[in-house]
């Protein structure tokens, strides 16, 4: 039995961000321009107006100091580097810095160290703390050649920027996603703007744009002909952004905050061939790993923001079906946790999707499901603070009924059908206490999303 999907278009898909929001009425200012340099500005309420950037390219990112025992006032610009860290016990190896012309406002020329008891420090990745460093100090030991010891203990955001605001977007760089295929049959491919690399078959991607590229088999239904043998080829492309907002003028910790991921998602697959039938949950098979630590630049604070995403393949049949399907899918998603001081945490949640004409062909009856989806995570310093699971994909079905006469008549009709959807789900995380906000007591579930469009159906007579 073959059938044609019938075009179809839709609203917009992925939007991968991280965000803290401070003050309830605040409103993000879009992507902020990577070159542009973290400066200070006055606010209204004598607060300080942090810029959002991404970490200067070419140059070590300085870690930041906050002079919590010298009372109030902005974060300070350090030449301090974290020459080594053990997250086991907490110590760690300043180096020494430049001796300063004159002290700092509310320290005397003998406390004139590296650092002192109840500095935080902030720290960009440095060896022992792959994912940065947020940490107030406790103890200052002896000095060493590497540079003077110290013990920490783990602190807040809130701690380093204290009651100042922050709000921007920064894109990461394609170019500092690590990648890991987990078969066979997997590329990499990016575009940046210090130049444009093409993905298969002369693709061009756009700036900022990172693709995977995917050609693997799944398992095939026992029995099945050498020519239904099942694959899933496509890919999948997208181009994540950060974004970072906080306010802390409402005193102890931030009145508002939001963390979240956003970006712009596209994909285009081709699932064929008798897939083997599920027994228990669908078969889920990752085939790519990515990973990245952007560093950008609030004020002088360097934050350190962890992206992962696994790209997978999941197929959920009965065994019965031969399926030829095809769609491509673009848009964007956006799903996060705001907070607010005497709300809490609440969950965000949204995407948008918009899919293309579809080839579609079901032989035989029973079922399939097919997506090509992500699990997503984002957090500060390492520590996870939201995930999601965002999975579009493609649905089919055929029922064949058959019926017959004494006189030997007899006939065969069936009736086919093909859906397009997706499924979002995720958490918020114990780690997003890191802002100074409360800790949650149980993890909060985003509230899942599912939509579904029928893409062909139609009934014959065999």
């Amino acid at each position: 039995m073959r059938m044609l999907a019938r075009r179809l278009l839709l609203p917009g898909l992925i939007t991968l961000a991280l965000t803290a929001t401070g003050c309830s009425s605040a409103t993000h200012t879009g992507a902020a321009d990577p070159a542009a340099p973290a400066t200070l500005a006055p606010a209204a309420d004598g607060t300080q107006q942090l810029d959002v950037a991404a970490a200067p390219q070419g140059s070590p990112t300085p870690t930041a100091v906050a002079r919590v025992g010298s009372g109030k006032g902005a974060p300070e610009k350090s030449s301090l580097k974290v020459a080594s860290y053990d997250q086991a016990t907490g110590r760690a190896v300043i180096s020494s810095a430049p001796q300063r012309a004159t002290p700092s406002p509310g320290r005397s020329p003998a406390a004139e160290k590296p650092v002192v008891v109840g500095d935080v420090i902030a720290s960009a990745p440095a060896p022992g703390a792959p994912n940065g460093l947020l940490a107030k100090v406790t103890e200052v030991g002896k000095k060493t050649d590497s540079g003077t010891e110290v013990k920490t203990a783990p602190t807040t955001l809130s701690s380093v920027l204290n009651d100042d605001k922050a709000d921007g977007k920064v894109p990461v760089d394609p170019a500092s996603v690590a990648v890991e295929p987990l078969m066979k049959g997997v590329t990499f491919s990016w575009a940046k703007s210090q130049g444009v690399r093409f993905g298969p078959q002369g693709a061009k991607l756009p700036l900022g744009n990172l693709r995977l590229d995917v050609d693997v088999p799944v398992e095939t239904a026992p029995g099945a002909p050498v020519s239904a043998g099942a694959s899933v080829s496509g890919f999948v492309q997208l181009a994540p952004t950060v974004e970072f907002s906080y306010d802390g003028s409402g005193g102890a910790g931030p009145r508002t905050a939001f963390l979240g991921m956003s970006g712009d998602w596209a994909s285009q697959w081709n699932l064929k061939g008798h897939a083997a039938a599920s027994t228990g949950a669908p078969k889920r098979i990752p085939f790519a790993k990515l990973h990245s630590a952007p560093v950008i630049q609030v004020g002088p604070v360097p934050v350190v923001v962890n992206l992962d995403l696994t790209v997978y393949v999941q197929v959920e049949a009965d065994g019965r079906v031969t399926l030829d399907v095809r769609q491509e899918v673009k848009g964007d998603f956006r799903v996060g946790g705001s907070y607010a001081t005497g709300k809490g945490w609440n969950p965000v949640s949204t995407s948008n999707v918009q899919s293309t004409p579809v080839k579609a062909e079901v032989t035989a009856a029973g079922q399939v499901k097919g997506a090509l989806g992500a699990e997503a995570s984002v957090g500060l310093y390492g520590a996870v603070g939201v995930s999601a699971d965002f999975a579009p994909y493609l649905r089919g079905e055929a029922d064949v009924k058959a019926s017959a006469s004494s006189d030997g008549k007899a006939s065969v009709s069936g009736a086919w059908a093909v859906y397009g959807g997706f499924d979002l789900s995720g958490q918020l995380h114990l780690q997003l206490s890191l802002f100074g906000t409360p800790i949650l007591e149980r993890r909060v579930p985003l509230g899942a999303l599912h939509r579904e469009w029928p893409l062909a159906s139609g009934k014959a007579a065999l």
